[in-house]
């Protein structure tokens, strides 16, 4: 039987993998390096994960598939949404589905075609999963039970905490023997447009740094310690006299004294009861919960936000991340236990997500003040490290009949300057804003303040600039003849942009749609691209569309580390067990779709791009 093997490791960086190969510290991937070889790979643009590993699965340059940025734009409304996936309801009577707007024929629905199985753990945009021969858990793109992409709650005795990005903040109030009688806000009722609620009771001991938690849930009583994550409590939500909707979350509590903090984590669907499929057959989810334990669902279990607003520390998200990456080994050996023919997939996105968050301990940054802990320098490599001792368990089931490839979606780099490329444009004359109103007292999200009828060009997402065109936008006022030579005015003034502040190059080039893609939907990408140099990055502000004032700000966030640059600056890597082939440059993501189907002996579909890698 024909195999084919894809650890895939979300932001590995090519320098740090070769700087721990030249000291000899990466002893299984040096392994698969001397039997087959190593590459850089060519990323997409822009170098985002959703768009770089959809183009992974399809062989074809995102104008293929339609995945363009985390971030899309709806040209009637100019308000920005999820790139992923969307939610349809026909009517009131039919419940709403959920709709995968990844296009584009993956590499495991040509395997379905041809009778071949396929096993695929957690791959980004397969959310709703794809009916495929095998077994899929979807991955980037599954929500939390409230909708989003991840919202916890923050528990505090204090009574002046603003909410920050990605949290609700429940004030309480412990009586004087430190009881606390609270709720978990949950989904939004459709009916009522209220939030529902689970109760808790909170019992705490701040001589023992210990609380208890009574609730509905399971378990019943949950023991709490000071910093250390709980393991899952399940919660129920209802939902009028006849529903209701299940879900798990995670507990750190923070401190009891002097005053009382409790971080509770998004609320993840329960694998056995999802609100919508997040498995194939839908039934997997569920198996792999009463063969393996509970295990994080949403599409990124990671709780960045809260480490970046301040809720807990460094060493609580390292926890964290391990456990995600303990519980995605599991699933990884269980299914290679049982794995016997076709394409094997698992993803494990933690050397992303810890170097976005810990960036700032191993390189010289001037925007961090806590840049310089020893604490914490060693920690991405450290879990590059333990990201080769976890080949090495894989190795154990590759052998040199069989494909084996590990390989990245891109690199990383450093964040230190953001550009607002929104008053950039308003300072071009390109972006008008109502009623006399100047950048910075237009700061707020959504472009609410900008007016239409005056502007040319805006920004949204975290790397492109969309015209403002007649007959597209729902208030354009750029026509067709003028198109060609507003993209080129505006190409030209960016590209070699310096940072007068720092005397730094902060943008490289910026290209035209046509430059890069290509495909059935080319036409829904941003017009322009902005390739950014090293250590600069669109700013907070403008993936929302905010406007403030100034061009630059230092990145003051935890989140220090960061790939969406010009991507010939974050290439990701390639590691195969069989020789292959280096076509004139580098390797490419498009490369690795008709590679793994050479393996298995299917033909390419004919929209794939690239070529088979193996000789």
């Amino acid at each position: 039987m024909k195999k084919v093997i894809v650890i895939g490791l979300d932001g590995f960086e090519p320098k740090l993998v070769e700087l721990l190969f030249d000291r000899g510290e990466l002893p299984h991937l040096a392994k698969l390096k001397a039997q087959g070889g190593y590459a850089r790979l060519c990323t997409t643009y822009p170098a985002q994960t959703p768009v770089a590993w959809s183009t992974f699965a399809t062989g074809t340059n995102p104008g293929g598939h339609g995945i363009f940025d985390f971030i899309r734009r709806d040209p009637k409304t100019y308000l920005p949404d999820l790139s992923f996936n969307r939610y349809e309801q026909k009517n009131a009577f039919v419940p709403p589905k959920a709709v995968n707007l990844r296009r584009g024929e993956t590499i495991w629905e040509r395997l379905s075609h041809s009778g071949i199985p396929s096993v695929v753990l957690r791959f980004p945009c397969t959310y709703p999963p794809d009916n495929i021969r095998g077994r899929m858990l979807s991955g980037m793109g599954v929500p939390d039970l409230r909708g989003g992409l991840g919202t916890a709650t923050f528990f505090t005795s204090i009574s002046d905490i603003d909410a920050q990005e990605g949290e609700q903040i429940i004030t309480v109030a412990p009586t004087p023997d430190n009881r606390i009688e609270t709720f978990l806000p949950g989904p939004i009722d459709p009916k009522t447009k209220t939030q529902s609620r689970f109760a808790l009771q909170v019992q705490f001991d701040p001589a023992k740094h210990m609380a208890l938690i009574r609730s509905d849930g399971n378990p019943a009583a949950l023991e709490l310690r000071e910093r250390e994550w709980s393991d899952w409590l399940r919660v129920k939500f209802k939902l009028g006299l006849f529903r209701s909707l299940r879900g798990m979350v995670r507990l750190y509590l923070i401190r009891t004294a002097p005053h009382f903090e409790l971080y509770v984590s998004p609320i993840n669907f329960e694998p056995e009861s999802p609100l919508f499929d997040i498995s194939s057959p839908a039934d997997y989810a569920a198996e792999l919960s009463q063969k393996l334990g509970a295990f994080h669902t949403a599409g990124m279990p990671e709780d960045h936000n809260g480490l970046d607003n301040g809720r807990f520390d460094e060493d609580a998200y390292l926890n964290q991340c391990n456990l995600v990456f303990d519980e995605r080994q599991r699933m990884m050996l269980y299914e290679l236990n049982r794995f016997d023919e076709g394409f094997f997939y698992c993803l494990f996105d933690s050397p992303d997500r810890l170097a976005h968050m810990f960036w700032r301990f191993g390189a010289s940054q001037t925007t961090h003040n806590d840049s310089n802990s020893p604490h914490f320098s060693e920690v991405i490599q450290d879990h590059y490290r333990h990201c080769d001792a976890l080949i090495g368990e894989v190795m154990r089931f590759a052998d040199d009949q069989m494909l084996f490839i590990v390989c990245s979606d891109h690199g990383m780099n450093s964040f230190e300057r953001g550009f607002h490329l929104n008053t950039w444009l308003h300072d071009q004359g390109l972006l008008t804003l109502k009623r006399g109103l100047t950048p910075g007292e237009a700061e707020g999200d959504f472009l609410r303040h900008v007016d239409w009828d005056r502007t040319k060009a805006y920004a949204l997402g975290l790397s492109g600039i969309y015209l403002n065109l007649k007959g597209r936008e729902e208030r354009g006022c750029v026509s067709a003849n003028e198109t060609a030579s507003l993209k080129t005015a505006i190409a030209n003034q960016l590209t070699g942009l310096g940072d007068a502040g720092r005397n730094r190059l902060a943008i490289r080039s910026v290209l035209t749609r046509e430059q890069v893609y290509s495909g059935a939907y080319a036409d829904e990408s941003p017009d322009l691209l902005v390739n950014f140099a090293e250590g600069y990055r669109m700013s907070w502000a403008t993936t929302l569309g905010g406007i403030p004032a100034g061009h630059f700000e230092d990145n003051h966030k935890k989140w220090s580390g960061d790939h969406i640059i010009d991507p010939a600056l974050v290439p990701g890597v390639l590691l195969m067990n069989q020789p292959f082939a280096k076509p004139s440059g580098l390797p490419n993501l498009v490369d690795m779709a008709p590679t793994i189907l050479a393996a298995l002996g299917v033909n390419p579909s004919p929209a794939m791009e690239g070529v088979s890698l193996l000789s």
